[in-house]
Formats: C-alpha cells, structure tokens, sequence
C-alpha cells in the first residue's frame, strides 16, 4: 500500500501489535495527494503493506460515522488497510472530503457504513440508510447512505457505529469465537450493540442501550443528567459530557482517585447487571473515550460483582470477571474494521 502514497514505509514483523504497524502520513504527503481537502484531515495511517486493488482481492470501504469524526478506510482487514479521519461538521462539508476519499479507489467492490444515530436500518423503509432523531440538527433525517451510494454506486451495508463495533470485534477482536456478547461504548454519548447466537439484534428498530433508566440516589448525586430526552438515563448519567458537567473537569484529567469514577463505575455497573440479566452475554467489552481510563475497570467489575450479588450462577462472573468485562482487542478501530465486515456482507447480497 506504500505505493499510494509515494511513501516509503517500515518494515514491521507480522505478529507486531497493530499500534506499530500504524504509519503516520506528512502532512506534504497528504498535500500533494488531495490537493483540494488534505487540510480537513485529522489523521491517516497506513496499516499493512499490500498494494491494495490487484484485482486477487476483494477491496472494500469502510465508513464510521461519528459526531466527533468520520473515519474511513479501505482495505482487507486489520493488516492491511488505509485509514484517514475527518471532523465532523455539517453533512455538505463533512461528505465531500469522505466521497473524495474513496473515488481514489477505483476497485472497491462494496463500501460499509456505521453511523453514529438514530437510524433507520430497514431497508424496506423509505427512509432506510437516514440519521434519524439525533441531536445533532444539521444531522437530523440526512440521508446517509443514499448519499453515499449515489455518489459511489457500490452494494452497500448501513448500521449502527456500535453494533457494526461489534462486528469488528467478533471478527478480528476480543469476540472472536462467542456468539453471544455485548459491545458498550461510553464517550460522548453511550451506545450498546448485541450479537445473539451469533447475529446483531436490532429488532423493531435497535437497541438503544444508553438510554435504558437507572437507580439515580439524588442525595449522593444531585446532578440532574445530559440526556436531551431523558435526563437521567444512563446516558445522562455515565456518559463524558456528564462527567465533566457533574465535576467541572474533564474526566480526561480527573486522577484515579477522584471520587467521580466510584460513581462512573457504579452507574456503568448498574446498565451491565441489566444486559447480564436480559441478554446474558457471554463476555462484554467496553470501549470508548471514557473506557481509556483503564483503573476504571477494576471498578466496574467489582460494582458488577456486587450489584448480582451472587444472583448469576456462572464462573466467569464470580471467579473470571476479568475475562468478562474486557476492553475492545482492536482498540478505537473496532467501528472501522466492523463497518469492513458489513462491506463484504453487501458484497455477498449483491452476488446472490
């Protein structure tokens, strides 16, 4: 893949972590090869050393649809593909660079979208592939995938940016091999994607995890929530925004021994004890911003712990809780890689 670029990459040993095979662009690289948006990137990377679209292999795109960023990739896996970001603004601003991105590749055989949401996942609505009742304004019913579709005029897949993270990690993560488990990001908002026997629930029209009410003890927590709709759901509660509007500091730079993440640990505990009731997933893996605190897991897993109460009769909670509760295996690429999986998924559905 060096060759897309003209840059010369290093060579790192195949069973390397993937943070060490990431390869940083120059911004003069990234100049001459998108002369008319290279300013609007906030990262690119290359990740493998293929030179991709040989014709031997299918080549997908990869969307994830963030509010903060949209990253996008092309490529065949977790070892060989590129990967550039952009901020997310408003959708004219935000799409042009991101359909840029990939009419550079003309051998892509499907492209997959996780989108940040609401959204509309059935595809016998006529509003399928839309962002629906966001709170992003300028977002709100903007035709996604349609936009993206028209533009590229390739098989398509649409999903939510967390379940198409659980996706990734069923794949090539800390899932691979269970078929039952749960995928939680806590960051600016929370969201939650479930695979039961092996396929993502999405149900009447998909789970929306950050949104489910908790116990709110008002005398030890008088803050109110964030939540738009709800205020105190377990969004409103546990999600960055709340942190940092609760103690007035960032949860970035708030120590480990801020009293902030015993409360974190116990709301974020309480929404786990209810998918392990409801859902019982077979592991749990929690990313996101807020999930990068990694002291903030011990402190979950004992909050779990003690909410069940014993209740769940199963080793890995009582006696393997670390193998329970674990971090994504791929990192912040999880939605990226996943939104691959759908790609190929819509390649497949094309073929039938």
């Amino acid at each position: 893949m060096g060759a897309i670029f003209g840059a010369s990459l290093p060579k790192v040993a195949s069973d390397s972590p993937p943070a060490a095979i990431s390869h940083k662009i120059p911004l003069e690289t990234m100049e001459s090869a998108f002369p008319h948006f290279y300013y609007r990137f906030l990262d690119c990377s290359i990740l493998g050393f293929q030179q991709l679209g040989g014709g031997a292999v299918d080549v997908f795109g990869a969307i994830e649809a963030g509010g903060t960023k949209f990253v996008c990739a092309v490529g065949t896996g977790p070892d060989d593909f590129e990967m550039c970001s952009f901020p997310t603004s408003s959708p004219e601003a935000t799409m042009e660079p991101v359909i840029g991105f990939f009419r550079r590749h003309q051998s892509l055989r499907a492209i997959g979208i996780g989108s940040f949401g609401p959204v509309e996942l059935h595809r016998a609505s006529p509003d399928f592939g839309h962002i629906t009742s966001t709170p992003k304004l300028a977002w709100r019913n903007f035709d996604l995938a349609g936009t993206v579709q028209r533009a590229l005029g390739l098989p398509l897949g649409f999903d939510t940016d967390v379940n198409t993270a659980a996706l990734g990690e069923a794949r090539w993560g800390a899932a691979q091999g269970i078929s039952d488990f749960l995928y939680l990001t806590v960051g600016t908002g929370i969201g939650g994607g479930a695979l039961v026997n092996g396929k993502v629930l999405h149900g009447l029209l998909h789970p929306e995890m950050g949104h489910i009410r908790i116990p709110h003890d008002w005398a030890k927590d008088p803050y109110p929530g964030a939540c738009p709709y709800h205020l105190d759901c377990l969004e409103g509660l546990a999600s960055g925004p709340a942190i940092q509007a609760r103690w007035g500091i960032a949860g970035v730079d708030l120590g480990p021994d801020h009293p902030a993440w015993e409360l974190e640990a116990h709301y974020l505990a309480l929404g786990l004890a209810n998918w392990v009731s409801t859902l019982s997933p077979r592991r749990i893996i929690m990313g996101g911003g807020v999930m990068q605190q990694a002291h903030l897991f011990p402190l979950v897993r004992r909050q779990l712990q003690r909410i069940l109460n014993g209740y769940i009769q199963s080793a890995v909670i009582l006696d393997g809780i670390e193998e329970y509760v674990v971090p994504p295996q791929l990192g912040n690429r999880s939605g990226v890689l996943g939104a691959l999986v759908l790609a190929e998924e819509a390649a497949s559905r094309a073929d039938s």
